[in-house]
């Protein structure tokens, strides 16, 4: 059980500095061409750390093809495309509601036992936590309709994504060879998205997030900045490749809906790594937002009431 918590913990750790990794990249490439970089450097790090194919029922591929659709290209687009029409608070606070969206799918698909009222009280703590702590000196929120339901939409696909994890963990499949898998249906889902970015629409639709630059001279320049070539390589190897194995195994042995608690940390993660390497602001509000936070995630997970 240990070790679980241990994996989630670190996974959740990488994925709340990739934020930050991300901010650094967009001022050299769109938000798709980060995706497809991120996403195929994955795959060749997933296939140098485990060059096994795995041998998989026929079957089964339509979780694999679920997995890559819901939990990484869906999720990621939809989550970049929020951001371009909504703020980016709205964004996390929005996306943070992922732990509570996994607990009722995984309760309606998965039968498992119903959720305790502790769950729902952490909850409670921890959503007032993430609140504070995503909106860091922003005093009002302002509700703007096409990027909120983009980003419930983004929630709503990792919750799916979620079940999917609980169903393949039942199938004693390697943990590496499934997210291999489904990040290769993912990248065949991007091509159509990597195929418009080419285009001059592409280029011009949100602002250039969806535009794919094939220019010699412009991919030399920014693929000879190390700072580019090690964020990009943090995405791919760590936030990607490792994370998501590491985070499946983690719900194998705890529980998706357990180890789903601890996303709550994401943006706390996020704002203090911000705040430590890009010089952003830290409020006393974020900070006490963080407090509460941790308080949450511990009263939902308390004596894994709330876990399978």
């Amino acid at each position: 059980m240990i070790v679980g918590i241990l994996l989630a913990a670190l996974a959740i750790l990488v994925w709340g500095v990739t934020f930050v990794n991300t901010k650094a990249l967009l001022g050299s490439f769109s938000a798709l061409e980060i995706l497809l970089l991120r996403y195929g450097m994955a795959y060749v790090a997933l296939w140098a750390l485990h060059p096994h194919r795995g041998r998989f029922k026929p079957a089964d591929d339509k979780i694999f093809i679920a997995m890559g659709l819901t939990g990484v290209a869906f999720y990621q687009l939809l989550e970049n495309c929020a951001i371009h029409y909504t703020n980016a608070s709205n964004v996390a606070i929005l996306v943070a509601l992922c732990p509570l969206a996994t607990a009722i799918l995984i309760r309606l698909f998965g039968g498992e036992n119903r959720l305790k009222p502790l769950f729902f009280i952490g909850f409670a703590v921890a959503i007032t936590g993430v609140t504070l702590v995503s909106m860091n000196g922003i005093r009002v929120l302002h509700f703007r309709p096409v990027g909120d339901l983009l980003a419930l939409g983004a929630m709503l696909c990792w919750g799916f994504y979620s079940v999917l994890i609980a169903k393949v963990n039942e199938t004693g499949y390697s943990a590496v060879a499934v997210i291999r898998r489904s990040f290769f249906w993912a990248l065949v889902a991007m091509v159509p998205f990597l195929l418009f970015g080419l285009t001059e629409t592409g280029r011009t639709v949100l602002d250039g997030s969806f535009a794919v630059t094939a220019d010699w001279a412009v991919n030399r320049a920014r693929f000879s900045s190390w700072l580019n070539v090690m964020n990009l390589a943090f995405l791919g190897v760590l936030a990607s490749a490792v994370s998501f194995v590491i985070w499946n195994v983690a719900c194998g042995i705890v529980g998706v809906v357990r180890c789903s608690i601890g996303l709550y940390l994401i943006p706390v993660v996020t704002v203090l790594f911000a705040y430590l390497f890009l010089g952003e602001t830290l409020t006393p509000l974020s900070a006490f937002g963080a407090v509460l936070t941790l308080a949450g995630v511990v009263v939902s997970g308390w004596r894994g009431k709330a876990a399978r």
